[in-house]
C-alpha cells in the first residue's frame, strides 16, 4: 500500500501509535514533526491525554500539542476484530508503539513472533514502568515511580527539606526523546539487516542515565550524592539570586574562566587566588562565601542592571522565566521556539514547535491534535472496511 510521500526526513515511515498518556505517544509526536505518518489508534473511549491539564470549551489542550501530525481513529484492541484489524494495519507499517502491560499482545495472539511474520521488517516499540521482564515487570508504572526510583527526587530539594518531585512529567519526556532515538536506531539497523526487532524501554532506566556521574561515584567511591537546593556540588557559584526589584536570576560557573569573571564583576578579584577556588569541586565547598559575596552584589540591583553587567562581562545569567516570559523573549522569537497553528475546534493555537531545526529537511507542525475518531473512516478503508461496516463497528463499540 502507498504510503504518503513528501521531502520531509521521514517522508514514508508509517507509525501506528497505540500508546497512552506521554512517553510512548511524544515517540510518535517528534517522528510526526519529521514527516512520518503516525496513526494514533486510541480506545473507543479516548486516550487519558485528552483530559489531562487544562481545557477549554471541553476540549483538552495538552492533546492539541501532543498529538500533533498524528491521525486519529479508534479501535477497541480487546476485541477480536480489532485485532484483526491492527493486523492488517501492521502489515503495512515500519513502527508499531505501545506501552501495555507485558504480555499484553501476545495474550492477544499479537506477540513479536506473529507480528514478524506479518511484517519482517516491523519495529516494536514497548514502552512500560519497568520493563518486560524482571520481578516488578508486570507492576503498573508512570513516570512519577521513574522520578522516585531513578534517585532523581533523593537529589533534589533543599538539604534540610524532603525529597521532591518534578511538577511536571520529566521521566516521561526523557523517555520520549529515548524512544524516538531507540525507532530511529532501530530503522538504521533495519537498511543494514532488513528486518525489524523489538525496542524495550523501562520508564525507570533513562533518568539514571541523565543523573551524570552518581552511579560511577557510588561505584568507585561509595559516596552518595545530597540534597544541595539550586546548589551544585560540581562549581560555585552557582545558585539562583534575587534582585532588588524583586526577580530572580540563575548563574552558573562550570568554567573557571566564567567563575573569575563573576568574583571580577561583583568586586572581589582577591577571591580567585584563594587555594580552594582553582577547581568548580573545591569553590563548591565554599559556596556559603561566594553566595553570600554574589548576593549581596545582585541584591542592590535590578535585574535587568544585573542582566546588563554580567553579559557585558561575558559571565553566564538568565532570568527565571515564567511561560508568559518565554512568550515574549526575543531569542526565543527568533528561534521560533513557540509555533502559531490553526486548530480546528480552537482556532489559532500557541505551543512550542518542533526541537529542533535541519537545514534540509526541516520538521514542521502540519496539524494539531485532532478530535477523536477524526481520520477512523479514512484510515481503516485502506484495510477494505466500508463506511457501513465503520458504523456497525461504532455501534458495536469496536471504534
Amino acid at each position: 500500500m502507498p504510503k504518503n510521500s513528501t521531502t520531509s526526513a521521514l517522508a514514508g515511515i508509517r507509525v501506528l501509535d497505540a500508546a497512552t498518556l506521554f512517553a510512548g505517544p511524544l515517540a510518535g509526536t517528534l517522528l510526526g514533526d519529521f514527516g512520518a505518518e503516525v496513526i494514533k489508534i486510541e480506545h473507543p473511549k479516548g486516550d487519558p491525554a485528552r483530559t489531562h491539564g487544562a481545557s477549554k470549551d471541553g476540549v483538552g489542550l495538552w492533546w492539541k500539542m501532543l498529538s500533533r501530525n498524528k491521525k486519529a481513529i479508534t479501535l477497541y484492541l480487546g476485541s477480536p476484530r480489532g485485532q484483526e484489524l491492527l493486523a492488517e494495519m501492521v502489515a503495512d507499517a515500519d513502527v508499531l508503539i505501545e506501552n501495555f502491560r507485558p504480555g499484553t499482545l501476545e495474550r492477544w495472539g499479537l506477540g513479536y513472533d506473529r507480528l514478524s511474520e506479518i511484517n519482517p521488517r516491523l519495529v516494536l516499540a514497548r514502552v512500560t514502568g519497568f520493563g518486560q521482564f524482571g520481578p516488578y515487570s508486570s507492576r503498573p508504572g508512570f513516570g512519577t515511580l521513574a522520578e522516585a526510583m531513578s534517585g532523581f527526587a533523593a537529589i533534589t530539594g533543599e538539604p534540610d527539606g524532603p525529597p521532591t518531585l518534578p511538577p511536571f512529567g520529566l521521566a516521561d519526556g526523557v523517555a520520549g526523546l529515548t524512544i524516538a532515538f531507540g525507532i530511529m536506531t532501530a530503522l538504521r539497523a533495519r537498511d543494514v539487516t532488513g528486518r525489524g526487532q523489538v525496542l524495550d524501554l523501562a520508564i525507570i532506566e533513562p533518568l539514571v542515565t541523565l543523573l551524570g556521574s552518581q552511579a560511577i561515584t557510588w561505584d568507585q567511591l561509595g559516596e552518595l550524592p545530597t540534597r544541595m537546593g539550586n546548589r551544585s556540588a560540581n562549581n560555585a557559584p552557582r545558585n539562583i539570586y534575587r534582585t532588588r526589584n524583586g526577580r530572580w536570576v540563575a548563574i552558573s560557573t562550570s568554567a573557571q574562566s566564567i567563575a573569575e569573571r563573576v568574583m571580577r564583576l561583583v568586586g572581589r578579584p582577591e577571591m580567585i587566588d584563594e587555594p580552594w577556588f582553582v577547581s568548580g569541586a573545591d569553590r563548591a565547598l565554599h559556596a556559603d562565601e561566594l553566595d553570600g559575596v554574589v548576593q549581596s552584589w545582585i541584591g542592590e540591583r535590578d535585574a535587568e542592571e544585573v542582566i546588563r553587567s554580567f553579559e557585558a562581562a561575558e559571565a553566564a545569567v538568565a532570568p527565571i522565566y515564567t511561560i508568559a516570559d518565554i512568550f515574549e523573549d526575543p531569542q526565543y522569537r527568533a528561534l521560533g521556539t513557540i509555533g502559531t497553528f490553526d486548530d480546528d475546534e480552537l482556532g489559532p493555537v500557541r505551543f512550542p514547535n518542533v526541537m529542533f531545526r535541519l537545514s534540509d529537511t526541516p520538521g514542521s507542525v502540519r496539524s494539531t491534535g485532532p478530535a477523536k475518531s477524526r481520520h477512523t473512516e479514512e484510515i481503516l478503508a485502506r484495510y477494505g472496511v466500508t463506511a457501513e461496516e465503520v458504523a456497525k463497528l461504532r455501534d458495536a463499540g469496536i471504534v
